[in-house]
């Protein structure tokens, strides 16, 4: 039977190691090095990141589902399993109705189609805003049930007290000031910040309290280039920007966007693809074949054994 991308990608997730008499790994049926394995699969982590501070930029894009955290895997540092899923993949108007299930069911394909990158969840509205002890109490949830090595918190003027909760509990948090999305409803939209004196200040404030309570990277979104680079020399952790100049230590897009699978981005996104044109054009042409009868043809139909 012909293996399709769902039987070589499922091989390449879910085979089962097995360790023979002799020592021997074997891995989807195939003898490896432990070793050696272990060496080239080894997942960066907070710490990785972290020491990238002024050095070679950092590579992030979201990622939602197994087979595109596969894609992306090679090329990225980190995999951020945003909630802008809910708007992305499931149609809502804002992040806001993100729940703690739809984050986990999300980060946990895309661990399971991620070997190299640091996975990142964002930890949902309404998960973290309340009392440190049930912001850790769902971080270690979303970390146990997903496996992955860092969650995400917006970082209002609250938040710190609650990142440094969860550090000290061993806990890795990522930050993000400016532009926070889960605030929508309070900005009454998605409003770049500091464009005025008192609001770059507090851009900065809010940047060195997350970065003090122990952050090791912070998303920077939607600030002006001088604030970004502000902030970026500001803070002792790497800064990784979504529509925030190139003066941050990394760049972060939602995956959606980068690829051109919707007719509007923001200004800040560079479509480095036209996915929707290609998917539209391939269900045309599906659609051709299947009313001319042309498909299924020969090469894609069985035939019993002549006897």
């Amino acid at each position: 039977m012909r293996r399709g991308f769902g039987q070589v990608f499922n091989d390449h997730v879910a085979a089962p190691n097995i360790l023979a008499e002799n020592g021997t790994l074997f891995s989807a049926g195939v003898p490896v090095l432990s070793a050696h394995r272990e060496e080239k699969v080894r997942r960066l982590a907070a710490p990785d990141i972290a020491a990238r501070k002024g050095g070679e930029p950092i590579v992030c894009l979201t990622a939602y589902t197994a087979p595109i955290a596969a894609a992306l895997d090679e090329s990225c540092d980190l995999l951020l399993v945003g909630d802008s899923l809910g708007m992305v993949v499931h149609g809502l108007p804002n992040t806001v109705g993100v729940t703690m299930e739809m984050m986990i069911l999300h980060g946990q394909a895309v661990m399971r189609g991620s070997r190299k990158a640091m996975v990142v969840v964002d930890m949902p509205f309404g998960s973290y805003e309340g009392a440190p002890e049930e912001a850790y109490a769902n971080a270690v949830r979303i970390m146990k049930e997903t496996g992955c090595q860092a969650v995400k918190v917006e970082s209002g003027s609250t938040v710190p007290a609650t990142i440094a909760y969860l550090v000290q509990r061993g806990i890795p948090v990522m930050g993000h000031i400016g532009l926070r999305p889960q605030a929508v409803l309070v900005d009454g939209g998605f409003k770049a910040k500091g464009k005025d004196e008192a609001g770059r200040l507090k851009v900065l404030e809010e940047a060195r309290a997350t970065a003090e309570a122990g952050c090791f990277a912070i998303v920077v979104e939607g600030v002006a280039e001088g604030l970004a680079r502000e902030v970026t020399a500001a803070v002792s952790v790497p800064t990784i920007g979504i529509g925030a100049s190139a003066g941050c230590d990394g760049q972060v897009l939602v995956v959606d966007d980068m690829l051109g699978l919707f007719d509007w981005t923001p200004k800040f996104v560079r479509r480095y693809a036209d996915l929707k044109g290609e998917i539209e054009r391939a269900a045309a042409d599906y659609a051709r074949d299947v009313r001319a009868r042309t498909f299924p043809g020969e090469a894609e139909t069985y035939y019993a054994k002549k006897t």
